[in-house]
């Protein structure tokens, strides 16, 4: 089988009771987490399909939860993060939405806090992996099979050569690269593929480059 997504996650160990409804959705929600840089203290949690039927006896909300919480799949506190969440005032809602998609396991995260929020589509595809598909509103295409370096920015001339400049810098080797953008002049999404894990040095003087937002990095 192949996957298309830097997020395709590969290990059988988890908190149960679902590899694909349990550790698949603590990834997504992880994925999330990482990508907004930080807690949020809201999230509005779209549940499709299987997921809208079954969430709750599989145990697809505390494993979302869980992951907007930073836990693995495999954490022994997943299983308590709607309470966990309540006592650190991190307001939850679930729904369950009747639109179409391409997965019956896929939930659309909406999470944020006073600073932003961000928003992100993720499917469960079996066996705890899962695929993001969608970023706040773009869509993401990667392999799956490298690190990868995800970074939102302006687009202005100059942001992409400052990123690629740094990396070059630092020897990393770039094996694919999209760029995709709303609209001219407007919020765009930088994703990188490289041949091998960024330190985190590297990712701060990433941020400090030319018009750049938001940096998150997926290690192989």
């Amino acid at each position: 089988m192949k996957y298309n997504s830097v997020f395709d996650i590969i290990g059988p160990v988890m908190i149960g009771p679902s590899s694909s409804h349990t550790a698949g959705a603590a990834r997504i929600g992880k994925a999330a987490r990482n990508l907004f840089g930080q807690e949020p203290t809201w999230a509005k949690i779209h549940l499709y399909e299987s997921f809208a039927k079954t969430y709750k006896g599989h145990g697809t909300d505390f494993a979302l939860v869980g992951g907007l919480l930073g836990y693995e799949a495999d954490d022994k506190r997943i299983s308590k993060s709607l309470e966990t969440a309540k006592e650190r005032n991190i307001t939850v809602e679930f729904i369950e939405d009747s639109a179409a998609v391409n997965h019956p396991n896929t939930a659309r995260l909406i999470i944020g806090n006073a600073s932003g929020s961000l928003e992100l589509v993720g499917i469960s595809i079996g066996g705890g992996k899962v695929e993001i598909t969608e970023l706040n509103g773009f869509d993401l295409r990667l392999s799956g099979n490298h690190p990868a370096i995800l970074i939102m920015h302006n687009d202005r001339f100059g942001a992409i050569a400052s990123v690629t400049r740094i990396l070059a810098k630092y020897e990393i080797n770039i094996g694919h690269m999209e760029v995709n953008r709303k609209d001219v002049g407007k919020e765009a999404l930088m994703v990188i593929e490289v041949d091998q894990n960024v330190e985190d040095a590297v990712l701060k003087e990433l941020e400090s480059a030319d018009h750049i937002v938001r940096i998150a990095k997926i290690d192989s």
